[in-house]
């Protein structure tokens, strides 16, 4: 295990996946492998993606317990952070928009997708790492740019996305809110409707400002949820359900309380 300095902006997550090369790694549960991923065991704030969060496990069970659903689609992950998810749909999928930004991650996020091939070869899939920032409205299609899309990229996406994807994303009211407006940007200007799938884990904290424990940035996800079910502005239309739970679980990792969403995205 790598050694860890703590800082006082040091996070922590407490799920961890053995390196590659490790004999045991490829364990087989139900047929399917178990991927190996780069990951870091801790970091600042800032540089969460590129540690393993338990979200990313509970998704990928529930993409693999549905994968009628997801075969053959085209699909859009949001904050894939490690790619763990997007390595895991792309073994269903036809297509996957594996997102994130930042040069670091993007490439440790590559470095994974080329790292699992063997266990997505047999769908056929093709896994795309590309930058997609929420705080920029546009998508950058600068060739000299690392991780750019090309306009044929751009169209594909907006023309035959179908399932967008999104875990462990919603722990800092900033980043929701820039979640939220990328997502309604994106069905805006899709032609079909989308349905997106949203993975978060409700974390306990202890505040000084309300002196007892609340879960400050779940709630706030929940006033964003609401927030889009309620947008009327003859553009895109969302509905909102919670999904059960109680799907098979296919990968090593313990199982908390988890909360699993499924948005419809209807233009």
């Amino acid at each position: 295990m790598n050694q860890i300095t703590f800082h006082h902006d040091t996070v922590l997550s407490d799920v961890h996946m053995h390196l590659p090369y490790v004999r045991h790694l490829m364990t087989r549960l139900n047929r399917v492998g178990q991927p190996g991923v780069y990951h870091t065991m801790s970091t600042p704030l800032e540089d969460v993606g590129k540690q393993v969060w338990r979200g990313a496990f509970f998704l990928a069970d529930f993409i693999l317990s549905k994968p009628v659903m997801f075969r053959g689609a085209a699909v859009l992950e949001l904050g894939a952070g490690t790619g763990l998810t997007s390595i895991i749909v792309a073994t269903i999928a036809k297509t996957v928009y594996c997102t994130d930004v930042g040069d670091d991650l993007l490439s440790m996020c590559k470095s994974n997708v080329m790292l699992n091939r063997h266990i997505m070869e047999p769908a056929g899939s093709e896994v795309k790492v590309r930058q997609l920032d929420w705080f920029q409205h546009d998508l950058c299609t600068d060739a000299d740019v690392e991780f750019s899309w090309t306009e044929e990229e751009v169209a594909d996406m907006h023309n035959n996305t179908g399932i967008i994807i999104a875990a462990d994303v919603c722990y800092d009211d900033h980043l929701t809110d820039g979640f939220f407006r990328t997502l309604y940007q994106l069905c805006s200007n899709f032609t079909h409707t989308c349905t997106i799938f949203i993975s978060i884990e409700k974390r306990m904290n202890f505040t000084l400002r309300n002196m007892d424990v609340s879960c400050e940035a779940y709630d706030h996800f929940i006033h964003c949820l609401s927030q889009l079910q309620d947008l009327v502005d003859g553009r895109c239309s969302f509905k909102v359900e919670q999904l059960p739970s109680n799907f098979a679980q296919f990968l090593l990792y313990e199982r908390i309380e988890q909360l699993a969403w499924e948005l419809l995205g209807v233009p």
